[in-house]
């Protein structure tokens, strides 16, 4: 099933719709929404800017890159590169 000619005119639609999404090769997409509220116009200086670990990938990096957890340790107890597998 996909979207295709379904009106998405609720968040629901739209975060069910894209929980149904597979690809050939076994892919299997998870989607919720989240209702949170983040503020706008939030500074953050140069310093915070250069601690985010950003790893941009050969193919396209200006579009493509992966972004890690600052403190990893909650998520990956062999490393950063355990994490991305």
């Amino acid at each position: 099933m996909n979207w295709s000619g379904k009106p998405l005119t609720t968040y629901c639609t739209v975060v069910e719709l894209i929980a149904t999404i597979t690809t050939r090769t076994g892919l299997r997409v998870q989607s919720d929404l989240d209702t949170c509220y983040y503020p706008t116009s939030v500074k953050i200086t140069d310093a915070q800017l250069r601690a985010v670990s950003i790893t941009r990938h050969d193919w396209h990096p200006d579009w493509n890159c992966s972004i890690l957890p600052h403190d990893r340790s909650p998520y990956c107890a062999t490393g950063p590169s355990a994490s991305m597998n």
